[in-house]
């Protein structure tokens, strides 16, 4: 059997699913008490003690009617005119008990007309004898228990109670796995927010567990960057030996030797770049997502790029890291405009998530290498018009990374309007 209908009625919070674990037994448990004690105690005695007054009143009434039997039973018969006759029964409608009183009298009791119930202290009986209306008042404890709800108060009372007050334990429980997992969060974003474990013995491992792993990783990554500036010394020095000696050189010889040199040199940049991790180190702040990328799109277009500005959507301020995502927007504009003749750059700003969208006309990439695309050094040639520039195959690897250490990612797929490829950086906010 699937309960797939009933995810959408459950909450999704934490909180929210624990609340509901917690209340809904004991409102159940309430519910079936109360169902059991009105349709079996509470009915039964009701039943019992009607019984045994619907016996006096008959033998009050039968002996015509006698002053000595009425105060012995205490059912006081008093004649009274047709027209004090009630039209209908009455009680009112939260009186439970009051309509077993009814209907157990109304089939015990010979000659009675009508029943009222005004209040729960009280009980009015109109009886026909002979041609003559008696009234009869008598308490309405002889018919019913006491002060029949209190049961139900007490029940409701207490049942609250030890449910906000096991709330409260459950939330201190529960504070520690939502403070774990804010923490887990900020650091999937590329922020370090202090954290110390406590709760219970499982809440801690996992705690200690997360700190440790965090440890490890910016230590590989601090170990990554001080690695490749060693590497990053060590092999400028021989490049520019290289180009010193290629300067004495003649002209013919040189020229194809200083563009390898130069091809060496940009390959190099281009891998220190990637593998520094800038996006991961930066710290976030509030940035207008929207002056960031007209401005993006400004400077490209002063350059000479064939770029213009697409659909703003929205408007807010987001804490972003601006160098880093500004070095991804143009590595996409700069394979855009390699690839394609011109490029076009939108902004969708919500409360939920940041979008931008850069499309091209040029070839695009297949569905089937989109994956492989955002790769560090993957080259797709036959997706892509090498002949337009030379890549180094880190454009969308570098801006696929930066998108994650925002907490977002970077999809690709077939742009609509210009048929060529449509990046898009998308941001959790």
């Amino acid at each position: 059997m699937s309960f797939e209908w009933l995810k959408q009625y459950m909450p999704r919070s934490l909180y929210g699913r624990a609340a509901l674990i917690l209340v809904l037994p004991v409102v159940t448990l309430q519910l079936v008490v109360s169902v059991v004690f009105i349709q079996r105690h509470f009915e039964g005695v009701t039943e019992q003690l009607t019984r045994e007054l619907s016996r006096a009143v008959n033998l009050t009434v039968s002996s015509q009617p006698d002053p000595l039997l009425m105060n012995r039973l205490n059912v006081p018969l008093v004649p009274i005119p047709e027209a004090a006759l009630p039209e209908a029964n009455f009680v009112h409608w939260y009186d439970l008990s009051g309509l077993v009183v009814i209907r157990e009298l109304s089939e015990t009791v010979e000659g009675l007309e009508r029943i009222e119930l005004p209040t729960t202290k009280i009980m009015r009986l109109y009886i026909r004898h002979e041609g003559v209306l008696y009234l009869s008042e008598v308490d309405r404890r002889r018919a019913s228990a006491a002060s029949p709800h209190q049961l139900l108060v007490n029940m409701l009372f207490f049942g609250v109670l030890m449910t906000l007050i096991a709330y409260l334990y459950l939330r201190n429980q529960l504070r520690p796995i939502t403070r774990l997992a804010h923490a887990a969060e900020a650091f999937g974003r590329g922020r370090t927010e202090a954290y110390s474990p406590s709760g219970a013995i499982e809440v801690r491992a996992a705690g200690h567990a997360f700190l440790d792993m965090r440890a490890r990783i910016e230590r590989h990554i601090e170990q990554r960057t001080m690695m490749l500036s060693g590497v990053s010394h060590d092999l400028r020095t021989p490049i520019t030996r290289l180009r010193l000696g290629l300067s004495l050189l003649d002209d013919e010889d040189r020229e194809p030797l200083e563009k390898d040199v130069e091809e060496m040199q940009r390959l190099i940049d281009a891998f220190l770049d990637f593998a520094r991790g800038e996006a991961e180190t930066a710290v976030a702040e509030p940035t207008d997502p929207v002056a960031l990328v007209q401005e993006i799109v400004g400077d490209a277009q002063r350059a000479g790029q064939a770029v213009k500005l697409g659909e703003i959507t929205g408007q807010a301020t987001v804490g972003l890291r601006p160098r880093a995502l500004r070095r991804a927007i143009e590595n996409l504009i700069g394979n855009a405009v390699r690839y394609g003749n011109h490029a076009v750059v939108s902004v969708t700003l919500t409360e939920r998530s940041l979008r931008i969208r850069v499309e091209d006309d040029g070839p695009g990439i297949p569905p089937e290498d989109r994956d492989n695309a955002l790769r560090p050094f993957v080259r797709l040639d036959p997706a892509r018009n090498q002949d337009r520039g030379s890549g180094v195959g880190l454009g969308l690897a570098i801006a696929a990374d930066i998108a994650r250490a925002h907490g977002g990612v970077l999809r690709l797929g077939s742009s609509d309007s210009l048929g060529g490829l449509r990046a898009d950086i998308v941001i959790a906010l």
